[in-house]
Parts: structure tokens; sequence; C-alpha cells
């Protein structure tokens, strides 16, 4: 009866300190996504506007709240952004979104899913934006074209 008992609370205390890893780790997890989203941002802030000589960062059109990280699964994840065109009509929010899209795409070290998105109520046309800087046939067919690829390789140039 005595082993049963020592067997049994073995067994508890064992459960209980499990317990308190797995709580551990769940409390990690935010602080895990919360790097994960600022390397993302690390990478993208420094994307330069098609159209003047500063970054997406310094116009205001990316900032660190912009960019959220979730877990798929233990390897996989979803970066979300949602960037904010200097002007409602802006007619470089797609060169805008397909640069952010470039840039992760040779950049990101971890496997991940890209969501790009016009920040609502930003844009008179987001959703048709939205769509086409999401849709991986267009994409492709965009980066096709030799002068857009170029002037999207000149705003994900890293700065000397």
């Amino acid at each position: 009866m005595e082993r049963v008992f020592g067997l049994l609370s073995w067994t508890l205390s064992r459960f209980l300190w499990l317990s308190g890893l797995s709580e551990r780790g769940a409390a990690r997890q935010p602080r895990i996504m919360e790097e994960k989203a600022l390397e993302v941002y690390d990478l993208i802030r420094t994307i330069r506007d098609p159209e003047k000589p500063n970054t997406l960062e310094e116009l205001e059109v990316l900032t660190e709240s912009c960019v959220e990280v979730q877990e798929i699964n233990q390897d996989d994840y979803l970066v979300i952004i949602r960037f904010t065109p200097t002007v409602p009509q802006c007619s470089l929010a797609t060169l805008i979104g397909l640069c952010l899209r470039v840039k992760l795409q040779q950049c990101l070290p971890f496997k991940h899913k890209l969501e790009i998105y016009i920040s609502e109520g930003t844009h008179s046309t987001e959703e048709d934006i939205n769509k086409q800087i999401n849709d991986k046939e267009r994409v492709a067919a965009a980066l096709e074209n030799p002068s857009l690829r170029e002037i999207v390789e000149q705003c994900v140039l890293e700065p000397d």
C-alpha cells in the first residue's frame, strides 16, 4: 500500500510539474510572436517609397503595430501586414504591397504564409488592391514585367 501511495504521489507531482511547464510555455508564446513580428518589421521598414526618397517607415505607411504574426503550427507562421497609404487615392498602393511581398519572400528566415492588406478605410479601392496583392497569379504576372520588377528591386534594396 505504501508503494501505491508513493507511486501516486510521484505521478501527481510529475503532473503538476509538467502543468507548470506548459503554462510557462503558453506565457512565452505571445513574446515569441512579438519577437517574430519585430523581426518582420525590421525587414520591411527600410523599403523605399516608389515616388519619394523616403522609407515606408519614415512616411508612416508602416509602423510596428502594422505587423502581426500568428503560429499556424510548430514550424509555420501566418504573417499579416496592414499598411496605410499616404493618401486615400494613392496610385502606388499595389506597388507598395508588391514590394512588401517580394522583400519578405526574399528575406524572411522562417516558413510563413503572407497576407498583406491596406488598413481598413484608408484607400478608396482597398478591396480591389487587397485582392491583387494577395493573388499569387497576379503577383507572378506583375513580376514578369521587367520594368516593374526593376522598380520593385530598387525599392527593396537595402540602404548602404
